[in-house]
């Protein structure tokens, strides 16, 4: 596309400065899917549970917006480009949210940790990033090819707003406007929420971060000479790609899954210290560590099998409206409520 820069890194560079509001929004605005699970469940508040549904309205209403005025195209999205499998989405969802409460968070949570100097989190990465890849590519894939082969989608792509439009005829632009403004809507019918300025600005920061990697892709794949793929956010997979980076860049092109993950720590690094929460930690239990790294094993290998994480399909998926989305999010949360009960009653039976 430019003489002075190459398609991959232009597109890393997209990732980078589109994560790195993610990692400020986890430090900063306390935006966190384990903390917003946890929050409801055993700390009587939906805040950050109504932050995180108002990022997904304002991505759904701006990947739309974006698609009305010819920037983006949902159906290029790596969520409606594949055949839906409920069963691996509900199978890795709840994986995944199972994995995220062992470990104490999820793959994005994890990399804002590691931003405020938890080398902990370093470690559960290097777990998850190798079980991604595992599963993806390595002795795992073709089992998992096996059970849940991948397959191209030929007619209408498995989006909620796609197939109402193809039921309906009515225009898929619209139709994503409208359910992204129930959406935000309802996520704004709180009063916690409203009276909470620096929650929906953070909310803001995360939808459009999404919004960002959807229209930054797009434009290279659109302008550029090489073959780039749709993508936004997302934090399994790309963590085992970005350490397959980090050990062969001389002979592997960065990509936006690099550029995010390094965006997050980044984003992260400059929240703590700016808020002065930047201290180095580490496990001073192993039973703590082993259990974290069993979590961090599930994560990985249930993002693979749902096709995305709390953020792939929490936020980029539900962005589009893939019908994996809300699926997938339930079983996360699912799986996540099993591990908390478990952590923190350890399955006793109320009195």
């Amino acid at each position: 596309m430019y003489n002075w820069i190459s398609d991959a890194a232009l597109v890393a560079l997209v990732g980078l400065g589109s994560g790195l509001l993610l990692g400020l929004a986890a430090r900063l605005g306390r935006f966190c899917t384990l903390g917003a699970i946890e929050d409801l469940l055993y700390g009587g508040s939906s805040l950050r549970m109504r932050m995180w549904i108002l990022a997904i309205g304002i991505g759904i209403m701006g990947s739309f917006a974006l698609m009305g005025a010819g920037l983006f195209d949902p159906a290029q999205s790596y969520y409606l480009s594949i055949r839906w499998m409920p069963m691996a989405s509900i199978l890795g969802g709840l994986m995944f949210g199972y994995g995220m409460a062992l470990a104490g968070n999820c793959g994005y949570g994890m990399l804002a940790r590691l931003g405020g100097g938890d080398l902990r989190a370093f470690v559960v990465m290097l777990v998850m990033g190798v079980a991604a890849y595992a599963v993806l590519f390595g002795p795992l894939a073709g089992l998992r090819n096996m059970i849940f082969p991948q397959v191209d989608v030929t007619d209408t792509p498995p989006g909620l707003a796609h197939m109402i439009s193809a039921a309906t005829g009515l225009g898929i632009p619209a139709l994503g406007l409208a359910m992204g403004a129930a959406v935000t809507l309802g996520a704004l019918a709180s009063r916690s929420l409203l009276s909470e300025p620096s929650a929906i600005f953070w909310s803001l920061i995360v939808g459009v971060a999404i919004l960002f990697g959807w229209a930054g892709s797009t434009w290279v794949a659109t302008h550029g000479f090489a073959a780039m793929p749709v993508v936004s956010h997302s934090f399994s997979a790309p963590v085992g790609e970005s350490l397959l980076y980090v050990m062969t860049a001389s002979v592997r092109a960065p990509s936006f899954a690099v550029g995010s993950v390094a965006g997050v720590v980044l984003g992260a690094v400059v929240g703590s210290l700016f808020k002065g929460h930047f201290q180095w930690e580490a496990c001073e239990d192993p039973r703590e560590l082993r259990r974290q790294m069993l979590g961090a094993g599930l994560m990985g290998a249930g993002a693979v099998l749902a096709m995305g994480c709390t953020v792939g399909q929490g936020l980029s998926a539900f962005s589009v409206l893939a019908v994996s989305a809300p699926v997938t999010f339930l079983a996360i949360f699912a799986g996540a409520a099993l591990g908390l009960r478990q952590l923190i009653t350890g399955f006793q039976p109320a009195e």
